[in-house]
């Protein structure tokens, strides 16, 4: 092998590289420790305060010291190995910005236009039935059909718009709308992130979806669902206050300062308790944090040193040592950190201290920590200038704010352009607030407080503030946010209650190891000295895996777990390719060396040819799927890429450097050296019968599907899904009927039917119940009216009285419902198509890959006939035998993407095959065909059935222990394997035969 000196050292290089990055998750994880230790020292209900307090701490000291560098706890944290919600716990949120109201909302009075309902009740139909993606053009086409003609620009003339008129043509009003439901969309993520951002969420992720009105979040370990959803749905509240300068208020603070020294000095335990009990329990009292950073290992000096906030002693200066003054200026009075912003509060809401203080003044953090001060948070000293008490000027009066480069330098600047009450309202703020800063504030942070220079009469106004094109991008939306009141509407959400995720990482990690051990012991003891080296290419190929995980920022699932297993069975797939090449070579006479120099050489086209197949399936699982499938699609291709390398690279430095040292390697024992080896079965000759079976097949998976149909996944349907755990075994039929009779009850009472289904989920104390109630009502009100329905059928069956609250807490370690999945309609209609398209596309893409790839149509025919045969019957079979096997046969995202991956698996095996025949074709150009395909079939037997062997030994570990969440999409998959080994041999093979025979028949050729 060329070049060995080089794929050592990338192999070396790749090694520091991931133990690099996976270090950090060790150092978080040892920091997180330290956090339980001191929270456990406080009562049971304080602890999570105090455990995220010691960390809020933490967040910007530095914990991990590696040689010139050092690492503070945040940046460590963002480095570490992410866990998903199913592991985690946590909440998994869809929203959509509706796009009905943006436009109710520009059309102000015009709404009573009948022609205006008409139209905004087709679009909102379309939308609904899935017949389009583009409302703002069914809403202009309706509209033009039902007005008679009547130009739409009419609806939106306002006095203070400019960029419609009635001169306007529909095409330019569209266009318009479009772009303002664009500014809604990107003003509602701006503000979702800053709510996320301080609602004191670990790692959360939001992002919008691409060619969507919609807007995904993850809160992961989130407590309070009901609060999160709450939050999220609000309406936008932009304001503009006037201000008080520092200079004004820092004489005020050091008097405050003063007074709360004398007072803990007077009363030290009184003062103490004081504190603590006025920060809501988020916090401890402020005078423990040196407490906190001793508790990271810093040596006396630097703890002593690290209790100061600039130079200001928590003793001398109590108030000072948390809000330190010195980055006093403007409309900010003082700076904090994160973990001491409540201590602050406490401090400012003493009644004593706040007596000290204008009546008129109001205290407001900003909205993130500055980088330039240490992530501190600033503090502005906000000014009541109105009677009752709220802001001069709200954000409905802003009509456009932009973002753009100034006309000197490089920073960036905001314009932004008033109405006509706005106007006159800002003209007044601007003209008695001359050299005073105005405070941008939404829902309750400040944004920016720039400073007016001048008094701004035209409504039009700069704000400068040495800004980045992104940060005055961030600000120009938190400026459009009160411009169209367009709150995100949830329309899924996913709660997962942290004793579920604990269940699933413990279910997770044994199947993992089992797993390995298993296939690991495989190989070893199949193939000897060689199958030991493909051990350790293994055991490398993992930590690889994990390490790019990491350094892709990628979240590691259930499901990605899942892949992790999987990819293990598949790993050895490149190196049992590899290994039984060389084993033909060795029989055929050649020496040890040139035998591995040949087998490597002649398995790379299979090997490649194989996991880029795999790869495109990957490819497409990551494209339309979301969460969880995402995750599984992520490991999958990482996984296939690193167990490439390990295979051809890792496995072959290790086996010639045995062969340099001793000589010789072995790759079998004596019972495996002959394995299938010298099989001569007419695989050929046997296609009729299987063409018969897979018929027979074929008809009864229809014959179902038009009977018994598909148990299909809220996914697909819409609707309510739960897993409730009760204190004691139940049965699945008592549960059943309970729920019957309530929701019998409701069916009477509006003579509709109610569907629903319960299922034993796992244990024998746990059941999942999934309902379409109301599932085209995605409000809070119908989900609570769905949990007090099941709360009320299911209580009775629980040896306790449990209250309501405790039933719909997912978030603690008792019963009740341990996961939550509300799904609207238009998502279900979205997943649904997504499922049909993702199918069809990996079918398509793999059928041109090997049309292009072997040269022959035939063949893509015969192999995308194979795995169309296998993804049918997997449908068929969970058709057939759902409600009759005791574990979960629904149809949903994980089914979905089992179906892709086997797709991606089963080629594997027909490309091996296909490439024996390739090579066959021109060692062999006189040999019948048939002779010819039935010995490819038959020398590639052995590699067929070990790798299909290590894959189902994978698979079936994970099944049995990897617990129920996975189960149903675990048992997809060893259906898919075993099927599509067989229909790698009897339908592709045959299939492309067939076509071949016909072809040289038309062409006059000899069979």
């Amino acid at each position: 092998m060329q070049s060995k000196g080089f794929i050592k050292l990338i192999a070396v290089l790749l090694a520091l590289a991931c133990v690099y990055q996976l270090s950090f998750t060790f150092k978080t994880r040892s920091v997180e420790k330290k956090a339980a230790e001191y929270a456990a020292q406080f009562p049971l209900e304080e602890q999570p305060g105090a455990e995220q307090h010691y960390l809020d701490s933490v967040q910007n000291l530095p914990v991990y010291n590696m040689g010139l560098r050092k690492f503070t706890y945040k940046e460590c944290k963002e480095k570490e190995l992410n866990l998903g919600l199913d592991l985690k716990g946590g909440m998994n949120v869809m929203l959509e910005v509706q796009v009905e109201d943006v436009v109710k909302a520009l059309a102000g009075d015009s709404q009573n236009d009948p022609a205006f309902v008409e139209a905004i009740a087709e679009a909102n139909e379309a939308m609904k039935q899935g017949s389009s993606n583009d409302y703002i053009a069914d809403f202009v086409k309706a509209y033009e059909r039902l007005s008679g003609g009547r130009p739409i620009a009419g609806i939106f003339v306002s006095p203070d718009r400019k960029d419609i008129t009635l001169e306007s043509s529909d095409a330019d009003v569209e266009k318009i709308l479009k772009r303002e439901t664009e500014a809604a969309i990107a003003a509602s993520f701006n503000v979702l992130r800053s709510r996320i951002d301080h609602f004191g969420v670990t790692q959360p992720n939001i992002m919008r979806l691409p060619n969507s009105h919609r807007i995904l979040v993850e809160l992961p370990g989130v407590k309070e669902p009901q609060r999160v959803r709450d939050l999220l749905q609000g309406t936008a509240s932009l304001e503009f206050w006037t201000t008080y300068d520092a200079r004004e208020v820092l004489p005020i603070l050091v008097s405050a300062d003063k007074f709360i020294r004398s007072e803990q000095s007077a009363q030290p335990a009184a003062g103490e308790a004081e504190v603590s009990a006025e920060a809501a329990s988020t916090a401890p009292a402020a005078g423990e944090t040196s407490g906190l950073i001793a508790e990271v290992g810093a040596d006396s000096a630097s703890v002593a040193e690290s209790a100061r906030t600039g130079n200001y002693d928590r003793e001398e200066n109590p108030l000072f040592a948390v809000l330190d003054p010195s980055f006093a200026g403007g409309a900010a009075i003082g700076a904090a950190y994160k973990a001491d912003m409540a201590a602050v509060n406490a401090y400012l809401a003493q009644p004593a201290v706040r007596e000290l203080f204008p009546a008129d003044i109001l205290f407001k953090w900003g909205v993130k920590g500055d980088d330039h001060i240490d992530g501190r948070y600033y503090l502005y000293a906000i000014r009541v200038s109105t009677p009752d008490g709220k802001a001069p000027l709200d954000g409905s009066v802003v009509t456009e704010a932009t973002e753009q480069y100034a006309q000197r330098g490089a920073t960036a600047e905001v314009s932004m352009t008033m109405n006509a009450e706005g106007t006159q309202e800002w003209a007044r703020m601007t003209g008695e607030n001359i050299g005073k800063c105005i405070a941008i504030v939404l829902d309750g942070y400040v944004y920016s407080a720039p400073r007016v220079n001048g008094k701004i009469d035209k409504g039009q106004s700069s704000i400068t503030g040495d800004f980045t094109i992104q940060e005055a991008k961030d600000l120009a939306n938190v400026l459009n946010s009160g411009k169209v009141p367009a709150p995100a509407k949830i329309i899924q959400d996913t709660v997962v209650g942290p004793s579920l995720g604990q269940e699933s990482i413990n279910a997770g990690m044994l199947s993992f190891v089992i797993a390995f051990i298993l296939v690991l012991l495989y190989m070893g003891l199949f193939y000897k000295t060689a199958g030991w080296m493909a051990d350790i290419a293994l055991l490398t190929n993992v930590f690889l895996l994990m390490g790019v995980l990491v350094s892709f920022g990628a979240v590691l699932t259930l499901p990605g777990i899942a892949g992790i297993v999987l990819t293990m069975g598949m790993a050895v797939d490149a190196n049992v390719i590899i290994y039984e090449r060389i084993k033909e070579e060795l029989r055929g006479g050649k020496g040890i060396s040139l035998a591995i120099k040949d087998g490597f050489s002649k398995a790379y086209s299979a090997i490649i040819d194989g996991q880029l197949t795999t790869i495109i399936t990957g490819i497409v699982l990551f494209v339309f799927g979301t969460g969880p499938v995402q995750g599984f699609a992520t490991t999958l291709i990482i996984g296939i890429v690193t167990s490439v390398f390990c295979a051809i690279f890792i496995t072959r430095l290790m086996i010639e450097w045995i062969v340099a040292k001793w000589g010789s390697i072995s790759f079998s024992y004596k019972w495996s050296e002959a394995f299938l080896s010298n099989t001569h079965v007419d695989f050929i000759g046997k296609r009729k019968v299987a063409y018969v079976l897979a018929v027979a097949l074929m008809a009864l998976s229809c014959v179902s599907f038009a009977v018994r149909g598909l148990n299909l996944g809220a996914e697909f349907t819409g609707g309510r899904a739960y897993v409730v755990r009760f204190d004691k075994p139940v049965s699945a039929e008592d549960v059943r009927e309970n729920l019957d009779k309530a929701f019998s009850r409701i069916a009477d009472a509006d003579a509709s039917s109610v569907s629903f289904e319960v299922k034993q989920y796992g244990n024998e104390n746990q059941m999942r119940i999934v309902t379409q109630y109301r599932y085209d009502d995605t409000s809070d009100e119908a989900t609570a009216e769905v949990e007090k329905i099941v709360y009320d059928a299911l209580s009775p069956l629980y040896s306790y009285a449990i209250t309501f609250e405790q039933f719909r807490n997912t978030q603690t370690d008792l019963n009740g419902i341990l996961t939550a999945d509300k799904i609207g309609p238009s998502i279900a209609q979205d997943m649904t198509w997504n499922a049909i398209y993702s199918v069809l596309f990996s079918l398509i893409a793999i059928g041109l890959y090997i049309t292009f790839r072997f040269k022959r149509w035939q063949w893509a025919t015969g192999a995308t006939a194979a795995l169309a045969f296998n993804a049918l019957l997997i449908i068929g079979i969970f058709s057939m035998f759902y409600g009759l096997l005791p574990f979960n046969l629904e149809v949903n995202q994980a089914f979905i993407a089992a179906i892709l991956t086997i797709i991606g698996y089963a080629i594997n095996d027909t490309v091996v095959v296909f490439d024996r025949i390739r090579e066959y074709l021109g060692l062999y150009p006189k040999r019948n065909l048939k002779e010819l395909v039935n010995g490819a079939i038959n020398s590639t037997l052995s590699r067929t059935i070990n790798t299909s062997g290590t894959t189902l030994v994978t698979l079936l570990a994970i099944f049995f222990f990897g617990g129920e969440t996975i189960r149903g999409f675990i048992f997809a998959l060893i259906i898919g394997v075993v099927v599509g080994t067989a229909a790698t041999i009897f339908i592709a093979t045959p299939i492309a035969y067939d076509l071949m025979i016909r072809r040289a028949a038309k062409a006059g050729e000899e069979k």
